[in-house]
């Protein structure tokens, strides 16, 4: 067990976010939220300084502006005061529109060509920005990258265990990132525990866009990875194919991850009104995800008092 304080680095999606202490103190209360209600000692001791959890805060370089914090506010503090999904929740996260629409968004995904027939406004906005990221417009990707290498360099520096949290895109860049690090910077970190949320990294879409995926054998992915969990709401259409565990079983065979574990859970997150079921705020104020955050932080932080 390393002596030096663990490090959660969060890496988040598309769309523009708040300023980043903004954003980064909004997370931190969903995660809190639903962290006291599980382990309290664990809860308190990653509350008790700023630099245990930290945000690689990379959209205003690639939008060029902030998002609102009081668009948000009240739905943030619902989803904190919410302890678990209601059955109109359920009901609607798994309603057979939405499953109509997850078969026809991974129909689109096998025959790219459907993509322009198929493609909602809101997926046409994010496949425009996920080629520009793909194609390195203005030097996008490379800023963005690095963005996130050096708070990882900094920890790594530091000899502090670290969980990566990419929710959505995010998951994405710190794929590339890792791959990045591995094979062009010689490994100088090490990624204890990878989470993702709401991730795309299972569609074959986004696969034949990562680094590496034009590589054989333990050069095709990240070699830095020490063990990778998935969560995955009920209903995300982001996460079309929620189990990565066969799409990167690669990873396994060779030895580079020692586990990969995908996870369902249900986010309650709504906006006005309306489920957001890829919320990030949600897949933070959710239980499963305290339950990976406290058992990891628990095994790098001796003597806290037990938990639950």
């Amino acid at each position: 067990m390393s002596s030096a304080r663990p490090l959660i680095l969060y890496i988040p999606g598309l769309l523009p976010k708040p300023a980043p202490r903004i954003h980064r103190d909004a997370l931190a209360r969903c995660m809190l939220a639903a962290l006291r209600r599980i382990d309290v000692p664990v809860a308190d001791d990653i509350a008790g300084s700023s630099g245990n959890f930290d945000i690689a805060s990379w959209t205003y370089d690639f939008y060029g502006q902030h998002r609102d914090i009081n668009l948000d506010a009240a739905a943030i503090d619902a989803v904190i005061e919410q302890k678990e999904a209601t059955y109109d929740d359920i009901a609607e996260a798994t309603k057979w529109t939405r499953r109509l629409t997850r078969w026809i968004y991974t129909l689109g995904d096998m025959l790219p060509f459907l993509i322009p027939h198929i493609a909602s406004e809101r997926m046409e906005v994010h496949l425009r920005d996920l080629l520009r990221y793909e194609r390195n417009r203005d030097s996008i990707t490379e800023r963005t990258r690095n963005l996130v290498k050096i708070p990882l360099l900094a920890a790594a520096g530091s000899d502090r265990p670290i969980l990566l949290i990419g929710h959505s895109m995010g998951s994405v860049i710190a794929y590339d990132t890792l791959w990045e690090l591995t094979h062009k910077q010689g490994n100088p970190v090490q990624i204890d525990l990878f989470l993702t949320m709401g991730s795309p990294l299972g569609q074959r879409y986004v696969q034949k866009m990562l680094s590496g995926h034009d590589q054989t054998g333990k050069k095709r992915y990240p070699g830095n990875i020490r063990r990778w969990k998935n969560l995955t709401a009920v209903g995300d259409l982001t996460a079309i194919d929620p189990v990565l565990a066969d799409d990167f079983a690669g990873m396994r065979k060779l030895g580079l991850v020692s586990a990969i574990d995908d996870e369902y859970l249900f986010n309650y997150f709504r906006l006005d009104g309306v489920l957001n079921v890829h919320s990030e705020y949600g897949y933070f104020a959710n239980e499963k995800t305290a339950l990976t955050i406290a058992k990891w932080w628990r095994g790098h932080v001796s003597g806290l008092p037990g938990g639950a």
